[in-house]
Formats: C-alpha cells, sequence, structure tokens
C-alpha cells in the first residue's frame, strides 16, 4: 500500500497485528464529506483474501457509527458479495463511495441519517481529529493538495462493490 502512492487515501497494518490495518481517506469530490479526512481500522480474517474485511470508522462523519462494523456489499456483512482479487484499495475506494449513499443505498448496519450541515461541519473538524490508536492526526497522513494533484479512482472492481445485491 506505501508504495501506491495516491492523494486520495493511506493504509498501513499495525507494527504489533498485521491484520488490523489503519487508514485514511479523503471525503469523495463533489460531496457534504468532500473537506473531510477519514481514518478508520480494516480488520482482516485470517483467512484473508478468502473472506472479506470487517471496517470501522474512527473519525465522526455523519454517515456511519464510529467504533463499530459497518455493512457494505465487501465486508463480513455480505460475504457473498466479496471476490479474494479485491484487496485494501478496493475496499477504501468502495468507502468513500458508499458514503455519499442517499436513501435505500444508505441504510445497513453502523448507517446514520445526519443532515448535510451536520456532515459538513464534521468534515472540517476531521482534520484536526488524532487516532488514540496509532496516534497520528489526519491532516498530517494526508496532507493538504491542489484540486488539480488530486488523483481520483474509480476502480472497475470498486463499481462492482455497488452493484452486489
Amino acid at each position: 500500500m506505501c508504495s501506491d502512492a495516491s492523494t486520495e487515501y493511506t493504509a498501513a497494518p499495525l507494527e504489533d497485528n498485521l491484520f488490523e490495518w489503519h487508514f485514511t481517506l479523503r471525503g469523495a469530490h463533489g460531496t457534504e464529506f468532500e473537506q473531510g479526512i477519514y481514518h478508520g481500522r480494516i480488520i482482516l480474517p485470517v483467512e484473508y483474501p478468502f473472506r472479506p474485511p470487517s471496517v470501522i470508522l474512527l473519525t465522526p462523519n455523519g454517515r456511519w457509527e464510529t467504533g463499530k462494523k459497518i455493512c457494505l456489499t465487501f465486508t463480513g456483512f455480505h460475504e457473498e458479495c466479496w471476490a479474494p482479487a479485491w484487496g485494501i484499495r478496493t475496499a477504501l475506494l468502495g468507502v468513500q463511495a458508499f458514503m455519499n449513499a442517499k436513501k435505500e443505498a444508505a441504510v445497513g448496519v453502523g448507517a446514520l441519517d445526519v443532515d448535510g450541515q451536520e456532515r459538513e461541519r464534521l468534515a472540517k473538524a476531521s482534520r484536526d481529529w488524532t487516532c488514540h490508536v496509532c496516534a497520528k492526526k489526519n491532516a498530517e497522513l494526508l496532507p493538504e493538495t491542489r484540486e488539480e494533484d488530486r488523483k481520483v479512482e474509480c476502480l472497475p472492481e470498486a463499481r462492482m462493490l455497488l452493484r452486489c445485491k
């Protein structure tokens, strides 16, 4: 992950536990989350990549509860949708894509229905958030970039995540 430079996310395993990764990602462009930087955990099962990871957001965001596993098509809540060829990057892009889901797509375990103004307030506050486990500040993990320098990715497998029912 570290060699795969992206302006949108970063992820690395904890030094003492290769099954727990911490990630930081930007809110998707053109959404209420755009000004935000969000930190979370990816928990890999021992059978990974043959079984899907769990995703837990740690930064208050207005989309999902913090500190709880969230229900997305590429997590343990929907093992039937998981493809072993997908990896950490696919999961991160999926989290970013699902953040702005509306109506029926925004339900599930851990989902919140917070108004847009509050999400924007949380997005701005997220830059100063510091993880209590890895002691890293979001804005230090993903420094400010110019709009034209942002590398926005949309992998074919990320699109598949949105289609699995």
